[in-house]
């Protein structure tokens, strides 16, 4: 009887170890995967800044092409009339 008792009793402890394993390794996986959302926000507000950048840029660029094309076109209006 104390054999089975003893032998359950090491069940026991190494159960409890496995289990403490477990959350141990459940812990690590949370902080894991809460740090690589955290890194993927910070990529997504990189990517934002940088896509609203290009557009102010590109929004600079066709200002430029229209006040070009306007300058053309008052050029060639002007050389019609001379």
């Amino acid at each position: 009887m104390s054999i089975m008792k003893a032998s359950q009793a090491k069940n026991m402890v190494c159960n409890i170890c496995g289990k403490s394993k477990d959350r141990l390794r459940s812990q690590h996986d949370y902080r894991v995967n809460l740090k690589a959302e955290l890194e993927i926000r910070q990529l997504h507000d990189k990517i934002d800044h940088l896509l609203s950048h290009q557009w102010e840029r590109l929004v600079e660029i066709q200002q430029i092409q229209i006040d070009l094309l306007s300058e053309l076109t008052r050029l060639r209006d002007k050389e019609k009339i001379t």
